[in-house]
């Protein structure tokens, strides 16, 4: 259980997959204008994530393995990701259509985040069992929306602050993100 606990805290806080490995820059800079906008793009990315991944998993270790065609993983991965993220979409607009206008072009994005496809593939690279593999793929997301609401909180506020003409929009946003990712460092020495 302890392995656990470390495998979700170092997803989450110390190995987030923003701030320390750069995926999923796109709706991290797209999205993070509102609070409102972070929370439903972190939880369409939790969603296919966990979703995404499951599948995957079982698909490698059920199918591809025992026909021998682990060579076609990338793009089964990417054809279970792009089929997740149209579910997605399709639940996002009907249930909330003020989400799915304020998501905009970034929604469909999830299907090429880099992100969603590194988690796939990283469960099997690592040998992660089904319990890793779960504790895994749902703390990223959660590292993820994370990391995007606390840097929408930020901007809502520079939003509201007086910014050198220059440094309005992504060049602050930017150094904002450079400095998130610095203090996250800090969380290097928790487990």
């Amino acid at each position: 259980m302890t392995d656990l606990f470390t495998l979700a805290i170092s997803a989450i806080l110390i190995n987030n997959i923003i701030l320390s490995k750069f995926f999923g820059m796109c709706p991290f800079l797209g999205v993070s204008r509102k609070t409102s906008s972070a929370i439903g793009m972190g939880a369409a990315v939790l969603f296919v994530i966990v979703g995404a991944s499951c599948i995957t998993y079982g698909l490698h270790y059920l199918v591809l393995v025992p026909l021998g065609i682990e060579y076609m993983q990338l793009i089964t991965f990417i054809l279970v990701i792009a089929s997740f993220v149209q579910l997605t979409e399709i639940i996002i607009k009907k249930f909330s259509p003020v989400l799915y206008k304020s998501l905009g072009i970034y929604l469909p994005l999830i299907t090429t985040n880099c992100a969603v496809l590194f988690v796939a593939k990283d469960n099997i690279t690592q040998g992660f069992n089904i319990s890793e593999m779960l504790t895994y793929s749902f703390s990223v997301p959660l590292g993820f929306m994370l990391v995007l609401y606390i840097f929408s909180a930020i901007r809502e506020r520079l939003d509201s602050s007086k910014v050198p003409a220059s440094w309005v929009g992504n060049p602050i946003a930017l150094v904002v993100a450079g400095l998130m990712a610095i203090a996250f460092t800090g969380f290097a020495g928790l487990v």
